[in-house]
């Protein structure tokens, strides 16, 4: 992975619909997706992949009446991923993730993984009744997913812009989320900038000794 090219580049705001994701390339980004890891493993999130032109017409038409700016960034996408969050987090999640692991053989020793499930119990009671932020929690977890994405998405030639300008109800609305138990979070456009807008001035950040401490 080039850092320094990283480092030194913009978002792309604007995506060339005449380019698409070859599907190799897509599928190694949803591999990864799915690869992504979550606090205790708790895999909250449900992804919907917007390819067709009439998945992202829908989606364009569904951010919401303040939001209709960021249309064209989903039109002329080459794919939009909607990542959703688990609104509740019921026992019939845990015990799916639990029997996950237990199928693939996360923990081969039984002891292990009885352990395993009782600190994450532990824990996700903490979030539930302590903390009592699971949701806020939950979402986190999402924007972990979406940042390490982004770099994958980078390091395949790929770009990826994140928004949130929309509205999640109407999104929601759209495409039945809220059914499935989840709610929309944040979005994801992926595919390649526009070479006549392009931003080629410099990045602006804060200096080094007002970002770091070092004790």
């Amino acid at each position: 992975m080039d850092l320094d090219k990283l480092m030194s580049k913009h978002l792309t705001r604007y995506f060339d619909p005449s380019r698409t994701i070859p599907e190799e390339t897509l599928q190694q980004i949803l591999r990864f997706l799915r690869s992504t890891p979550t606090s205790t493993n708790i895999q909250p999130n449900h992804f919907y992949v917007i390819a067709t032109p009439e998945g992202k017409r829908q989606l364009a038409d569904n951010l919401g009446e303040r939001f209709q700016d960021n249309s064209p960034k989903i039109l002329n996408s080459s794919h939009t991923i909607i990542l959703t969050t688990r609104a509740h987090l019921p026992e019939s999640h845990v015990e799916a993730v639990f029997g996950k692991e237990r199928a693939d053989g996360r923990f081969p020793d039984p002891a292990k993984h009885e352990l395993w499930e009782s600190m994450t119990r532990d824990f996700l009671d903490l979030r539930n009744f302590g903390y009592k932020d699971v949701n806020h929690w939950m979402e986190k977890q999402t924007y972990l997913v979406m940042g390490l994405t982004m770099m994958a998405a980078a390091e395949l030639g790929v770009e990826a812009m994140p928004l949130e300008g929309f509205d999640p109800t109407t999104v929601d609305k759209a495409f039945k989320i809220r059914e499935t138990g989840h709610a929309t979070t944040v979005l994801l456009a992926l595919g390649y900038p526009d070479p006549k807008k392009q931003y080629s001035n410099p990045i602006s950040r804060f200096d080094t000794d007002e970002l770091f401490t070092f004790v």
